[in-house]
């Protein structure tokens, strides 16, 4: 594994930052941009797709912040010598980060006024008019929000959906350095849950951590103790990723209420471990955490929260111990990322792809862009 300057020591703090690119998403150079610039920002955990491709293009901008971290210390961001976790993704059924939307583009009408192609936050929709061009999905670009689809007048707008096999982890985990798991589920799957688990367990002592996320619902606690009940018998660092609205921080201050208040419930519910918003995180988040005196540092009445928080368990914190970003992260960072593309096409040069590394200019305004959001929650150290 990996040697960190210790990321964990975040979540005991209670200012974790991990950056979601998206258990669906395939996009290789934004996926290493995007690792590139929060890593240098202070991120503790990258959170990618269960694919080699994805991981080694995560490893390869890990070595490159290694190598930009002094710089980037001396110019106000991250800590020289720390890397992230690095984190993949699994589910154990179908679930709408692991699907991909598909376009049947020769059936849409041509006076069509293309609201999928405006909507999709990842550029992943594109029409042309000649036929010789591609039109439709780009698939490594499409993270699975699902936006397009009830959006479409035509109803011409589907997905496909995916599970990871589970016997496909085992090798990541062993040659690939990674360091930690997260598995979506949803209330009612715990047979399911448990045969992953099953599948899984001979490798999980090997990982630094493991989290769980679940959507809200009926039964929602009682299906959480039932899954720590299941993973009780190893000894890991467990985060419970409370996903409030899935891929929706981009779209406004009030998806991180749904977000907030998950994290809320299911810090109530006394689980060991450590409790991480996650669907619908963005500018937002960290003051409404704040103002809720739900990080460490801020409660206690210190913010007019005079209700005295209920017994935890020994092991779990009585504080929301961090903030996973996905999509508004990814938007924020999309000016760049849009830029290299442009500077890509433009180039004319021997050169196929221009790395962020290459552009010093926009490296370090990706970075700053980035630190804006990471420094959030560490400002608070």
């Amino acid at each position: 594994m990996t040697d960190h300057l210790n990321p964990l020591q975040s979540l005991k703090e209670g200012h974790w930052f991990k950056l979601i690119c998206g258990a669906s998403f395939q996009h290789l150079p934004a996926v290493r941009s995007l690792t590139l610039a929060y890593t240098l920002a202070g991120a503790d955990c990258i959170d990618v797709a269960a694919d080699p491709a994805v991981i080694a293009a995560v490893r390869e901008a890990l070595q490159v912040a290694a190598e930009l971290a002094q710089d980037a210390e001396a110019r106000g961001f991250g800590k020289k010598g720390k890397l992230p976790l690095l984190m993949v993704s699994l589910n154990d059924g179908e679930d709408p980060h692991f699907r991909k939307a598909k376009i049947n583009y020769t059936e849409c009408p041509p006076n069509c006024h293309r609201p999928c192609e405006k909507i999709c936050p990842a550029q992943a929709i594109k029409f042309s008019n000649k036929p010789e061009l591609f039109s439709g999905v780009i698939p490594e670009k499409c993270y699975g929000c699902g936006r397009c689809i009830p959006i479409c007048p035509y109803e011409k707008i589907y997905t496909n959906s995916y599970v990871i096999k589970p016997e496909a982890i085992a090798p990541l985990i062993l040659s690939t350095g990674v360091d930690a798991i997260e598995i979506h589920t949803q209330i009612g799957r715990l047979t399911e849950f448990q045969r992953l688990w099953q599948t899984i367990s001979p490798w999980v002592e090997q990982l630094q951590l493991v989290a769980i996320s679940c959507p809200d619902g009926e039964g929602m606690i009682d299906y959480l103790h039932a899954l720590y009940d299941a993973i009780a018998t190893h000894k890991i660092t467990l985060i419970w990723q409370t996903d409030g609205r899935p891929m929706s921080g981009d779209i406004g201050d009030g998806t991180t209420t749904a977000a907030v208040k998950l994290g809320q419930k299911v810090l109530a519910a006394n689980l060991p471990g450590y409790v991480q918003l996650a669907g619908g995180t963005n500018n937002y988040t960290v003051a409404k955490l704040k103002a809720m005196g739900l990080l460490r540092g801020w409660g206690d009445g210190a913010m007019g929260n005079s209700v005295p928080p209920p017994p935890h368990h020994p092991t779990t914190p009585s504080y929301i111990s961090g903030v996973a970003y996905g999509s508004y992260a990814r938007v924020l960072l999309s000016p760049i990322l849009e830029e290299l593309e442009i500077r890509e096409v433009n180039d004319t040069s021997v050169k196929t792809t221009v790395r962020l590394e290459d552009e010093p200019e926009l490296l370090w305004q990706a970075v700053g862009l980035a630190h804006s959001l990471v420094s959030q929650l560490k400002s608070q150290q």
